[in-house]
């Protein structure tokens, strides 16, 4: 992970509302990087533990109070974050830790930020909501990793399984909620996806279980990617359209499709670095939300995830005949599906459609081991990719 994205969510939040969190990271940055890893290690063994209903119920309870500030009632700031130290910062840590990030400074200091009036509590309450939702999708891949790590014991396996599936609630109405903007099915994808893993555990199959939990994580980014950037619906066209009536509003939305972008700007970072920094600059909270272009960070995000689906095949190519060929073919063909809507525009049903096919085309020579298959797919797909790359510009 970069340094910038180690700084970029403290840094957007809160360094122009009060000066104390940027002496605070500067602080933390002089320290020895072993030494803040310990501190985090005995943070956890002394967290203590909770079931994923209780930090949930947390999560909820915490939005909740947050949410009076639409009504322009009195928030309880510190309720918020007794609620959130007490329940919900040790698992916020631990996924700091593991995934090298500052999500738990950034909550903190936009509580602390909210409390003192420096920030609107509107805009706090997206962050508090948003960015946890992230943590809590973070936290369904550290389990995906653990049953992979510990596959062979069935029992610790279904255990972690469960706990993936109880974090998942958490962020399902999401998932519901863009489903009926966009008039998509992801539910029932990620639905079938939990149930493909549930089968793939009881049989024993680890590339069944690979596939099915593929297909979770990448609708769950998808989710994440229509909330922020759709061109119709995302929060980058809602805020440029509010912007020209209430500013204070467009900033909340604005917050909304900055925290929404943590939970894929990470992978979109690491494949399309140019992309990625295009749309940060776009919801960074320090970006004067009249000039947000919906077009621009739209456009940023299709180029992106064409350029991973292009990775993702160029690593399915490399491992053809191995399980890793199968997997990163089917992500190849999966974020695909997360910029559908997008290429229907941009190439055409007619021209879309048949890219989708030939993904699935694809799937299954790798699947088949037919090579002269696989590369016929593969003839079509790399070329229509760099296009659409091309014309998203």
């Amino acid at each position: 992970m970069s340094v910038k994205w180690k700084v970029l969510s403290a840094a957007a939040v809160a360094s122009l509302l009060f000066a104390g969190c940027g002496k605070e990271e500067a602080a933390q940055k002089a320290e020895p990087k072993q030494a803040a890893k310990t501190e985090k290690k005995t943070e956890e063994k002394t967290a203590p533990s909770l079931t994923e209903a209780e930090m949930i119920q947390a999560y909820k309870d915490g939005a909740a109070e947050l949410e009076k500030a639409k009504a322009g009632q009195p928030v309880d700031f510190d309720k918020v974050t007794t609620l959130y130290k007490e329940k919900l910062q040790g698992l916020v840590q631990k996924r700091d830790a593991e995934f090298d990030e500052k999500i738990d400074q950034t909550i903190m200091a936009a509580l602390e930020a909210g409390k003192n009036q420096q920030m609107e509590g509107m805009v706090v309450k997206q962050i508090f909501d948003k960015l946890l939702q992230k943590e809590f999708f973070q936290t369904m891949r550290h389990e995906f990793k653990e049953i992979d790590e510990n596959w062979g014991n069935k029992e610790e396996v279904n255990a972690e399984y469960n706990e993936a599936v109880n974090f998942y609630k958490a962020i399902e109405g999401t998932v519901v909620k863009r489903d009926t903007a966009n008039g998509t099915n992801m539910k029932e994808t990620i639905d079938a996806g939990f149930t493909e893993m549930k089968n793939a555990i009881e049989k024993g199959d680890k590339l069944a279980f690979a596939l099915g939990k593929q297909l979770v994580d990448k609708t769950l980014m998808k989710t994440f990617y229509l909330a922020a950037g759709d061109l119709q619906n995302g929060y980058a066209t809602k805020a440029a359209q509010t912007a020209k009536q209430d500013e204070k509003e467009a900033k909340v939305q604005q917050a909304e499709g900055w925290a929404f972008y943590q939970a894929v700007y990470p992978y979109v970072k690491k494949h399309a670095s140019e992309e990625a920094d295009v749309i940060a600059k776009q919801f960074d909270l320090q970006t004067d939300v009249k000039t947000i272009d919906a077009n621009a960070v739209n456009k940023a995000f299709v180029r992106g995830f064409a350029k991973i689906a292009l990775a993702e095949y160029k690593e399915s190519k490399e491992n053809f005949d191995q399980d890793k060929g199968v997997i990163t073919g089917l992500e190849g063909a999966l974020f695909i599906n997360v910029i559908e809507k997008d290429l229907k525009m941009l190439l055409g049903e007619s021209e879309a459609t048949s890219l989708r096919a030939t993904a699935q085309a694809y799937i299954d020579a790798v699947k088949a081991k037919d090579k002269t298959k696989a590369d016929q797919a593969m003839a079509t797909l790399e070329p229509v990719l760099n296009k659409v790359v091309q014309t998203a510009k």
